[in-house]
């Protein structure tokens, strides 16, 4: 079993309410339901600290290929096996593939309010608040991309529909949480939508997971991206 706590290495818990908690590494004080067993928290702030290393990767990046991107994000030392990061990445990769893919956007101007919009979701919200960020970050992507509002009509339409389509693969894949599960289910899902209802084609890739051994609640045989899957 891999270690989970930013501080001494133990394993999380999920409380039942808030309660006011320290950040072990700013000592700013807020609410929260996630701690170690030790009594560790770590700030949303703090754990996505080193983020703006995506528009290095992401500026300079000519796939088409989402999933090749997050994946590279994924393995950048900023990025841990789970964390609120995850909402600003998929949103970044997806932007950086839509724009590769010929989409006509500002990409430096995109990625910033991505990355906004992503640390404004808070980590856990996948069990808490039936949403997860992953899914949510599609819905953004969509957004900045039509120049949704919620004064909007058709954007407003589109960056939901398009959260819902994340969602809908992520819940039928079933729990516990894995943020790299949850984040190549969306950026796939956000292809297909993409294609249909944009008209611009990113490409897909045969996602093969290669975080699994770091993640204490890996689902195995039932995930989509589990190594032993695709073997021949």
């Amino acid at each position: 079993m891999n270690e989970e706590c930013l501080i001494c290495k133990t394993p999380l818990e999920y409380l039942s309410e808030d309660v006011e908690m320290e950040c072990a590494i700013c000592r700013k004080k807020e609410k929260s339901k996630t701690r170690c067993v030790n009594g560790h928290y770590v700030c949303d702030e703090c754990h996505t600290a080193g983020v703006d290393a995506i528009f290095g990767v992401c500026l300079c990046e000519t796939s088409k290929k989402p999933s090749d991107i997050l994946n590279r994000l994924m393995n950048m030392p900023f990025c841990h096996m789970h964390g609120p990061e995850h909402h600003v990445m998929v949103g970044a990769a997806l932007l950086t593939a839509y724009k590769n893919a010929g989409g006509k956007i500002d990409l430096p101007k995109a990625l910033n309010e991505m990355k906004n919009r992503g640390q404004s979701v808070p980590g856990g919200t996948c069990g808490f608040w039936g949403a997860c960020g992953a899914g949510i970050s599609t819905g953004m992507f969509v957004s900045i991309i039509t120049g949704s509002t919620p004064l909007a009509e058709e954007p407003f339409g589109l960056s939901n529909r398009m959260t819902a389509k994340s969602l809908e693969a992520i819940g039928l894949t079933g729990g516990p949480r894995c943020c790299k599960r949850n984040s190549f289910l969306s950026v796939l899902a956000a292809v297909d939508f993409v294609k249909e209802h944009l008209g611009v084609e990113m490409e897909k890739s045969d996602i093969v997971c290669g975080f699994f051994a770091r993640n204490n609640q890996c689902i195995g045989k039932r995930c989509p991206f589990f190594a032993a899957n695709h073997r021949a």
